[in-house]
């Protein structure tokens, strides 16, 4: 029951793209922009066939509401070139019925993202006619949120060290340092249930993709 199709990218303000269009698109929704003060709308999904956050249990429960979680990820980012949320679209498999192709879907963002601290906002599709190509998208949080449910730093900076443990100034005089990751998780599918949708990546964009890696945050 291979599964050819799958798709990561990133939503970059730098390209002008927007996190609650973002989520506008996948889900069919109108959803207001506070920072771009309009309305995000690409029409009704006819093709959907449900749509659901899933939160971690540190995650605000006002997060639930599609509209408030992705302008409040808009607010957070203060940069011209951020990285907004990651985009995924998954073939889900013909072969199963669609109670349990969104059963499966769940499960997987559910074990992947959610399990390790990111939001998921997940919708479901099965373009006309039916069950010729079903698929979902997740649209998933890269901040990480801390213990009280705030957005917290990407990164933090740690310092270089010489191989005797000392601090290595530059030029300038000031010690160097370097960003280091606090996003964990990956990209890349593990299980048995997992690997059903993803056997085959077909024209899969980021193959050894990791959020330490190819999918580093700006």
């Amino acid at each position: 029951m291979p599964c050819p199709h799958m798709e990561i990218n990133i939503v970059k303000r730098a390209e002008g793209q927007s996190a609650v269009n973002a989520a506008a698109y996948q889900t069919g929704e109108k959803l207001y922009s506070e920072r771009d003060r309009r309305y995000m709308y690409n029409g009704t999904k006819e093709e959907l066939i449900m749509k659901e956050i899933l939160l971690p249990p540190h995650a605000p429960p006002e997060f639930a509401d599609r509209k408030t979680l992705w302008n409040s990820v808009e607010a957070a980012e203060k940069n011209w070139n951020s990285q907004l949320a990651r985009r995924m679209k998954i073939t889900l498999p013909k072969e199963l019925s669609m109670e349990d192709n969104i059963a499966l879907a769940k499960e997987y963002c559910q074990k992947e993202f959610v399990s390790k601290g990111m939001i998921a906002d997940l919708a479901i599709h099965d373009p006309d006619p039916p069950n010729h190509n079903p698929h979902f998208h997740v649209l998933l949080t890269i901040r990480p949120l801390d213990k009280n449910g705030k957005w917290a730093p990407k990164a933090h900076k740690e310092y270089l060290l010489d191989q005797d443990g000392n601090r290595i100034r530059g030029p300038d005089g000031k010690f160097k340092t370097r960003k280091a990751k606090r996003i964990s998780g990956a990209c890349r599918p593990s299980g048995t249930r997992q690997h059903e949708i993803l056997r085959t990546t077909g024209n899969r964009q980021d193959p050894d993709c990791s959020y330490g890696s190819c999918c580093s945050s700006a």
